[in-house]
């Protein structure tokens, strides 16, 4: 899930509701599949033996070189150009441990389960603004987040049969990626493509220094191990992500904000769709409830936020 991770990027630029809205909707439906897509090949790549951080340097890299290959040529040095580079590199560091603890609780949750609880995070930013963004405290929200809570504690019962590990990974991505979508306040005057640029860089060259920490032989007979298939879905993740996000910030161009809100939980949609198809993992229907409460209460609270500003 470096989901939604430009979702909240393109959200600082988001138009006004036309023509068009509808297919903001429908880009942004179709990124939701596209970052399923990314999740499932990085679930798949660590399954058949392909190390964490390799999978995330690929993740970032091909991420980075296809942005600057298809941008650079029309935007030149101002694809690079930020007006806060600081806080760029604060959030691309947040988007880091963000991508390495989603990484790691799919390594041990169904698709469908980890998506569920990571959406927890759009509620903590809501909870979190009164203190960190100076916004007026608001009881919805904390019915709102207390509901989704609720709902991680259904799907995360003892009875569900879900890892412990992968359930604090994907709690502890869930806290990063609400510290990344607050990051992102303080990039707004940046462009979208710019901030698209920064989050790759940074997260190359972390991955890139600690990468010899792993252990250069222990790398080199590991990856000599991984078959060609695995591979070319390692290398195909930069490509999903990418494309991801751009199409991530192509709907928030269309559309604004308040009416895309409810739609990005159509990413649980997929990822469900995407674990059966590749793992045959279905939640069964106590499961399904919990990810009812946090959508539900998801949705309530973006038509709420909505009605009261309009």
């Amino acid at each position: 899930m470096f989901r939604a991770n430009a979702r909240d990027v393109a959200a600082s630029r988001s138009g006004e509701s036309g023509p068009s809205a509808l297919l903001g909707v429908g880009l942004l439906a179709l990124s939701s599949v596209v970052l399923s897509c990314l999740d499932a090949s990085s679930k798949w790549t660590m399954g058949e033996g392909g190390p964490l951080l390799l999978v995330a340097w690929f993740r970032y890299a091909m991420h980075l070189v296809l942005v600057v290959g298809i941008f650079m040529p029309t935007r030149g040095r101002s694809l690079f150009r930020s007006t806060v580079p600081h806080r760029q590199v604060l959030r691309g560091v947040l988007m880091l441990g963000a991508t390495l603890c989603v990484f790691m609780a799919l390594s041990y949750l169904p698709q469908a389960q980890f998506t569920a609880i990571a959406f927890l995070a759009p509620l903590l930013v809501l909870c979190a603004a009164p203190w960190l963004l100076g916004e007026r405290p608001r009881l919805s929200r904390w019915v709102a987040a207390g509901v989704a809570f609720l709902g991680v504690l259904v799907i995360v019962r003892p009875s569900g049969g879900l890892h412990p590990i992968g359930v604090l990974f994907a709690l502890l991505a869930a806290c990063l990626l609400a510290g990344q979508f607050i990051a992102t306040r303080g990039i707004a005057r940046d462009h979208p493509l710019t901030s698209l640029v920064w989050s790759g860089m940074v997260g190359t060259c972390l991955l890139s220094l600690l990468l010899p920490f792993y252990g250069l032989g222990r790398l080199q007979a590991e990856l000599a191990t991984l078959p060609p298939a695995v591979w070319l879905v390692m290398l195909s993740t930069g490509l999903s992500g990418a494309l991801g996000h751009l199409l991530q910030i192509a709907a928030y161009r269309h559309a604004p904000a308040s009416m895309l809100a409810p739609y990005t939980y159509l990413q649980i949609v997929s990822a469900t769709l995407t674990g059966w198809l590749v793992w045959r993992q279905f939640p069964d229907t106590t499961t399904w409830l919990g990810i009812a409460m946090i959508c539900g209460s998801g949705i309530a609270i973006a038509f709420w936020e909505w009605r009261h500003k309009a």
